[in-house]
C-alpha cells in the first residue's frame, strides 16, 4: 500500500522527488556555483604548490652561490695567510739551489755541518720529486712531529724543532700555499753524512734529549703583543736555529738562547742578540729592532748580510705590528755576556 501511494504521487502529480535514501546531504556543494568553488580551490592549491617549489629552488640556488663565494673567500684568505708564513719562514732560501740555478723550492741547496753534508729537499707540488703526493695530515706531521711521509725521523737540519710550535691553522695555510705553486721535477740528492750519523734510528735518542713537541703555548703572564712576538720568533721565523749555540750533538743550548753561535750556517758566526750592552744588542730600542726586520739596516747605519739578509726578505713581508711584536719579544730576552774574539 505504501509503495503504491508513493508511485501514484510521483506519476500523478509529475513531481520529481527522489527516494529518501537517494537525497544528497545538505552539506554537499550543489549546482554550478558549488562546482566552481571546488574547482577553484584545487587550482589555487596547485598554484600555491608551484610557487612554493619555485621559491625553494631559488633559495637553494642562492644558498649554493653564497656558500661557494664564502668558501672561495676562505680559500683566498688561507692562501694569503700561507704566503705570508712562507715568506716569514724564508722557505725559499733553504729549499732553492740559487747558486746552481735551480728552480724555486726544487731543493738541492748544499748545507755543510759537523755531521756531514745535507741537501735541501724538493718541496714543490711535483708528485714524483716533491711533496705533491703528501696529504695535509702528512705535511702536518712533518712540521709538528718531525716525521716524513714514509714514517721516518727527519734530521733536525730541517727546523721542525721550531716549526712544531706553529698552530694547526698556520700549518694548514702553509700547506695550501705550497700546493698552489708550480711543480718542479728535480730528484732529491742523497746526504753525505759521516759515520754513524747516517743511521736514522739514532735520532730517536736525539729527539728524547732535545725535541719538545708543540704547538707553542702562550704565556698567560705576558701580554698579547709579547706572545705574538714569541710565536713568530720561536716558531715561524725560527730565530733560535741560527742565533743559539749548539752542543756537540747539535742540540740547542737553551740556557744560552740567542747569545750567538760561533758555528752558524755554513760556518759563519751569528751574533749575540740578547740584551747585553757590551756583546749583544742591549743598546738597541724596540724601534731599532723592528726597523732592521723591515729594511735590514742597523742603528749605526750598516746593513746586515749573509744569511740574515735572506731572513730580512721574509720579515719585511710582515706588517708593522708583527715586526714590532718580534722586537718586543727579542728586547725582553735576558742579557747574556759572551766573550769577543780579538780581531785578527
Amino acid at each position: 500500500m505504501r509503495q503504491a501511494s508513493y508511485r501514484s504521487s510521483v506519476e500523478g502529480e509529475g513531481a520529481s522527488v527522489a527516494p529518501p535514501h537517494l537525497t544528497p546531504p545538505l552539506s554537499a556543494p550543489q549546482g554550478r556555483r558549488g562546482g566552481t568553488r571546488a574547482a577553484g580551490g584545487k587550482v589555487g592549491r596547485r598554484w600555491s604548490g608551484a610557487l612554493y617549489q619555485t621559491f625553494l629552488t631559488q633559495l637553494t640556488i642562492a644558498l649554493f652561490f653564497a656558500l661557494t663565494l664564502s668558501a672561495r673567500a676562505a680559500d683566498e684568505a688561507q692562501l694569503k695567510r700561507g704566503e705570508l708564513l712562507f715568506k716569514a719562514a724564508d722557505c725559499v732560501a733553504c729549499h732553492t739551489d740559487a747558486k746552481g740555478g735551480g728552480a724555486p723550492l726544487a731543493g738541492g741547496r748544499k748545507l755543510e755541518t759537523p755531521f756531514g753534508i745535507f741537501y735541501s729537499p724538493n718541496i714543490t707540488p711535483d708528485r714524483e720529486d716533491g711533496i705533491g703526493s703528501w696529504s695535509e695530515a702528512q705535511f702536518h706531521r712533518a712540521l709538528r712531529e718531525g716525521i716524513d711521509q714514509e714514517g721516518r725521523y727527519l734530521y733536525p737540519v730541517f727546523p721542525f724543532t721550531s716549526f712544531t710550535g706553529m698552530s694547526d691553522a698556520d700549518i694548514a695555510a702553509l700547506y695550501a700555499y705550497l700546493r698552489s705553486l708550480p711543480p718542479a721535477a728535480r730528484p732529491n740528492q742523497r746526504y753525505e753524512l759521516r759515520f754513524p750519523f747516517g743511521w736514522r734510528f739514532l735520532l730517536m735518542f736525539w729527539r728524547t734529549l732535545f725535541f719538545h713537541e708543540g704547538p707553542l703555548q702562550p704565556d698567560p703572564d705576558k701580554g698579547s703583543e709579547w706572545n705574538r712576538g714569541r710565536y713568530l720568533a720561536e716558531a715561524v721565523v725560527h730565530c733560535q736555529e741560527c742565533h743559539t749555540p749548539r752542543n756537540f750533538l747539535g742540540g740547542l743550548k737553551e740556557s744560552e738562547a740567542y747569545s750567538g753561535n760561533p758555528q752558524g750556517v755554513a760556518g759563519v758566526k751569528t751574533p749575540n742578540i740578547t740584551g747585553d750592552d757590551a756583546t749583544g744588542i742591549g743598546k738597541w730600542s724596540v724601534e731599532d729592532i723592528a726597523a732592521l726586520l723591515k729594511t735590514g739596516q742597523t742603528p749605526d747605519m750598516d746593513f746586515v748580510g749573509s744569511a740574515m739578509a735572506e731572513v730580512v726578505k721574509g720579515t719585511a713581508a710582515l706588517d708593522d705590528a708583527d715586526r714590532r711584536a718580534i722586537a718586543v719579544y727579542i728586547k725582553s730576552i735576558r742579557p747574556i755576556h759572551t766573550e769577543k774574539k780579538p780581531a785578527s
